[in-house]
């Protein structure tokens, strides 16, 4: 029977034509593309600017509602500069004072920071008049009044007086009340629909990786609870919603009611290309008295900062996305706590994540000395397991297996103990891969060629767009597969071969996995990638540390000769595993006697 040796010079030539035969199709592609995405741009530009004029059009119920009749007061303290505009009489500009956004023209986080700003977010109560008349207060012209940290907004309609009353916090807080009197001679309604239109603002280098952070976040059952939503649509109308928000990478705009909004739902879509990343719309009710509107609520426009957010006592800590159950409390309690220690050294980001990755391997270094102890056992034993494999060659599969784990037994080789390193890695990766893009005392720390450790690197940029790449290859990201691919090579000597045809080689497998991995990093926050760098150059030290100094093959070789003279206990697992395999055994043998009958 002819073993299989993986790949055969016919298919690596194959593999070869296969990807001149992409490239140059790519390459043919490529101005076609080109063109087809500035058309699409421009037909998206020209769309924009329709609806533009169309929600102009629509806002002008009032005949004097005219560009001259529009007015705008400003608040500001050291973290927020914020701008109202009497259309609407609601917020029309926010910056972070203390924050810079990514600028596509530079490659730096140059620009000034705006959650809100060119009509990018749009909300108002909702009611209707006695006579059936939906009116909107986004529609209605206010005037301003200043006084000190605040800004009252006054409207009238149809002898009704409408207040928005905002007042200026620390904190990244914007107090706003809302107080009518007369409307319950306009409206009969006892309650007001809150109608917020939201559009997130392309702030950060990664597109792909902000927009898949930007969503609904809510929590309700009197802050007890969150919730959130990355889905095209939201629902949540029997809670009682405490606030809602738009959570961004790094930053999130919440309106938080006092006594809840009600019958909440909203929908979402993704924006392919542009300076907007998502559009969000959100409906909910809230309460009128005696047809009466006066309720407060709270704005709150604020970097997601783990420390501020926790200051609050709302909940508003859960918006930052660690990670679920103890993934979560890794993120909080560790790996957050363990940044702030090393980095209070005076180290850069980047070696502090270097500092960081040795500890954690040194924290893990038991767990990988009894892997590779018994990946020397595994190579001591590896004669006894051909020869048992030659032996039973034509024999039951059930069989071969069978003496096989019995040479196991008696060497004293756990093979369930090889699992327990891998099993461990995952939560950490998991961990992490949560972490570095949502970190931000990472945002913006530069390292060697990395300008941002929360996105990729792209000093290589490609001409043209790779499916599942992009238009860059990140150093970072490449340097941290191939030293994966090293690392495979060293653990993969022990690993047995297919026994029968039509099996699929795991070494080839195994070589295959780590360059899927550069495709997942390439687009990913290159301060994953350099602290898997580091830790996979680690693993090769330590391999080679307890191969030619720890191990010794010899004291292996007489350890496993002297299990096999002391008498063996069976454990659980060992015994479940025997007995299952003699019951299939039975049932086999069972199956082919009523075969011959």
């Amino acid at each position: 029977m002819q073993q299989n040796n993986g790949i055969d010079k016919k298919q690596m030539i194959s593999f070869a034509v296969l990807c001149l035969v992409l490239f140059g199709a790519m390459f043919y592609f490529q101005n076609k593309q080109m063109k087809e995405e500035e058309l699409k741009a421009q037909q998206q530009k020209t769309e924009q600017v329709k609806n533009a004029v169309k929600q102009t059009q629509a806002t002008n119920i009032n005949p004097n509602v005219t560009p001259n009749a529009i007015q705008t007061a400003n608040l500001s303290n050291k973290e927020l500069n914020v701008e109202f505009s009497s259309l609407g009489g609601q917020v029309s500009k926010v910056q972070l004072s203390e924050y810079k956004a990514y600028n596509n023209k530079t490659d730096q986080a140059d620009l000034p920071l705006y959650l809100i700003n060119k009509n990018n977010s749009n909300y108002g109560f909702q009611f209707k008049d006695k006579t059936g008349k939906v009116i909107n207060t986004k529609d209605l012209v206010f005037s301003p009044t200043v006084n000190g940290n605040a800004v009252t907004m006054t409207a009238n309609y149809n002898g009704a007086v409408i207040q928005f009353i905002y007042t200026l916090l620390p904190k990244y807080t914007l107090d706003f009340k809302v107080r009518t009197q007369g409307l319950a001679a306009v409206t009969s309604d006892n309650k007001a629909d809150f109608i917020w239109d939201y559009s997130v603002r392309n702030l950060e280098k990664g597109r792909a990786q902000e927009q898949s952070h930007s969503e609904f976040s809510y929590a309700f059952n009197n802050y007890k609870d969150y919730d959130y939503d990355g889905r095209t649509t939201m629902e949540e109308e029997k809670e009682t919603l405490n606030w809602i928000g738009v959570k961004q990478q790094f930053f999130t705009s919440v309106i938080e009611a006092k006594n809840g909004f009600t019958q909440s739902k909203g929908n979402q879509e993704n924006v392919e290309e542009g300076e907007y990343l998502k559009k969000l719309n959100y409906e909910g009710f809230v309460q009128m008295t005696g047809s009466e509107l006066n309720q407060d609520f709270t704005w709150y426009f604020m970097p997601l900062d783990l420390p501020l957010l926790k200051s609050y006592d709302k909940n508003f800590d859960e918006i930052l996305p660690l990670g679920w159950s103890f993934i979560g409390a890794m993120n909080r309690y560790f790996f957050m706590w363990l940044y702030a220690i090393i980095a209070g050294w005076g180290l850069s980001a980047g070696w502090v994540i270097f500092a960081m990755t040795i500890i954690v391997k040194l924290i893990l270094s038991p767990i990988m000395y009894k892997q590779h102890k018994l990946s020397a056992m595994m190579k001591v034993i590896r004669p006894e397991i051909d020869e048992a494999n030659a032996k039973f060659k034509d024999a039951d599969p059930m069989k071969k297996q069978q003496a096989t784990m019995e040479i196991y037994r008696k060497a004293g080789v756990n093979q369930m103990a090889g699992c327990l390193p891998a099993l461990v890695q995952i939560p950490i990766f998991y961990a992490l891969f949560r972490f570095f893009p949502n970190f931000i005392d990472l945002r913006g720390q530069g390292f060697w060629f990395a300008k941002d450790l929360t996105a990729y690197d792209d000093l290589i940029k490609l001409p043209f767009k790779v499916p599942f790449l992009g238009d860059h290859l990140s150093i970072f990201a490449l340097a941290c597969t191939i030293v994966i691919l090293i690392y495979t090579v060293m653990t993969s000597g022990n690993m047995q071969q297919p026994q029968q045809e039509g099996m699929p080689n795991m070494k080839v497998l195994m070589y295959i996995f780590p360059i899927t991995f550069l495709f997942f990093l390439n687009t990913s926050a290159s301060g994953l990638s350099w602290y898997y760098f580091v830790s996979n150059a680690i693993n090769i030290l330590i391999i080679l540390v307890i191969k030619y100094v720890i191990l010794d093959e010899k004291k292996i070789h007489a350890q496993i000769q002297a299990n096999k003279e002391k008498p063996k206990t069976e454990g659980k697992f060992q015994k479940k595993m025997r007995e299952m395999m003699e019951q299939a055994q039975q049932q086999q043998q069972t199956q082919e006697k009523n075969k011959k009958k």
